[in-house]
């Protein structure tokens, strides 16, 4: 009895040296709790990156050279409003800065907290400031959700210093957030993550014996893994969720295979290697039943990709391309639908991305064709790399700074708004390349207005 006390009063000790590290804002008992709470949390929390070693993905915005990296290791980070989908590391990133700083760290969530509970934050860090040279960083989670009067309460306490903001949404801060305070803060971007990058999660997670499930001794395949990855649509928290619950399933030492995978998804797991033939093959389907105006066949593929997993942004991609490339002038609102849904599935994510996928695929589809545009690119590009095509005609030069016009940059140029219907005849080409044809409108939709309006221009065929 006397060695078990012992050993309860050595694990208190230690657990207090552990909290020591910590910080001095928490007592034991509130860091026992929270211990407590994380070993009964679900993987996806246990996994949460502890620092910058651990975090995997978003180098182009937390890269050892990036910018925000950079104020993050100097400990002068500047109010931001981190963005993006759902599983992406918001609130990762935000915890991570709360370790690595000498700042207080507040947390909030938009949800529950009112203006009482941000000005208890500013009263505090007044105070924290004045006495102890220590600024106050506040976390508020899910910001969008405050209203102008709440964001309006921040505001002098950001622009002032007392307060460094770090603020975590889902939606578009440009859309949901006051300008005033948008003008005081950085917009920092996080997109959805590769697949390649879930499946270094998922390893992480299967091989930590810490927080992970190392202790099991569970064997996975590379194949099944990328599965998971796909299945998770770029979003870490569905996909460790998964491999939890395929975990669960099985005893120590167990095998993950797609038996245990289709018993917890509940549909049918399709063959979908990323980098394999019927990846390639779905996606040449899937363009060219958009480029034939097939818009029952081009829901298929795209059901497919959904249905295997396939990366939104990929999807969305190859929309945006078609719609510029096949469907052009002969109906611009086709590119427009396009990029409303590449950015409709960068805030939705599954299930919800795929009505606004399929309402760009039917328009694009359906839409009068034409390559016109494409073509003409292709064709002006060549020239400029193939030719010589002369120097940009005088009229046309800039005549803005002071001795342009004794150079006679501008002088003979005809300001189009000056004549009849906005237009007049002049050279625009170089000399070179004066008679020179890139854009031939079809007769296909709005194309067949644009042929006959510059037919009339010109007086020219087409």
């Amino acid at each position: 009895m006397i060695w078990l006390v012992k050993m309860q009063f050595v694990k208190v000790e230690s657990d207090q040296q552990e909290k020591n590290k910590m910080g001095d804002d928490m007592d034991l008992f509130t860091y026992l709790t929270e211990k407590n709470n994380k070993s009964n949390s679900p993987l996806a929390v246990r996994m949460r990156p502890r620092n910058f070693d651990e975090f995997i993905g978003h180098e182009e915005t937390v890269g050892q050279t990036r910018f925000l990296r950079k104020m993050i290791d100097s400990d002068t980070i500047p109010s931001m409003i981190i963005f993006g989908p759902p599983g992406t590391g918001k609130t990762t990133l935000a915890q991570m800065i709360a370790t690595t700083t000498n700042s207080h760290f507040e947390k909030l969530n938009a949800v529950s907290a009112g203006i009482a509970d941000i000005r208890k934050i500013v009263e505090a860090a007044k105070e924290r400031l004045q006495f102890y040279q220590k600024r106050t960083i506040v976390f508020i989670d899910e910001i969008h959700r405050f209203n102008k009067g709440q964001q309006d309460v921040l505001l002098p306490y950001v622009e002032d210093g007392r307060l460094i903001l770090i603020g975590a949404t889902t939606e578009n801060p440009y859309f949901e957030v006051n300008l005033p305070l948008l003008s005081r803060v950085r917009i920092v971007r996080l997109t959805l993550l590769t697949n390649e990058e879930i499946v270094l999660i998922l390893k992480q997670a299967l091989t930590d014996t810490e927080r992970g499930l190392g202790l099991f001794h569970l064997t996975c395949s590379e194949e099944i893994l990328y599965t998971i990855a796909a299945v998770g649509s770029g979003d870490a928290r569905v996909s460790l969720n998964i491999l939890e619950q395929a975990s669960a399933m099985l005893p120590s030492g167990g095998e993950i295979d797609e038996g245990i995978l289709k018993e917890i998804i509940g549909e049918k797991l399709q063959t979908y290697d990323k980098s394999g033939d019927n990846h390639y093959d779905t996606t040449s389907a899937f363009i060219k039943s958009m480029r034939g105006s097939d818009p029952d066949a081009a829901l298929h593929y795209l059901a497919r990709m959904l249905v295997a997993g396939e990366n939104l942004n990929f999807i969305a991609r190859r929309i945006a391309i078609c719609a510029a490339e096949d469907v052009g002038n002969a109906d611009p609102q086709a590119l427009v639908v396009a990029m409303a849904a590449v950015q409709a599935v960068q805030f939705l994510g599954m299930p919800e991305a795929r009505i606004p996928l399929a309402q760009a695929v039917t328009y694009v589809a359906a839409a009068p064709k034409s390559n016109a545009a494409y073509m003409a690119i292709d064709a002006a590009m060549n020239d400029v790399k193939s030719k010589n095509c002369g120097q940009v005609p005088l009229h046309l030069r800039d005549a803005h700074y002071k001795g342009a016009a004794k150079l006679g940059h501008g002088t003979e140029y005809l300001y189009p708004h000056n004549y009849k219907n906005n237009f007049t005849k002049q050279q625009y080409l170089p000399n070179e390349i004066k008679n020179s044809r890139y854009y031939i409108p079809t007769e296909n939709g709005n194309e067949k207005t644009i042929k006959t309006r510059l037919q009339q221009c010109w007086d020219r065929c087409y």
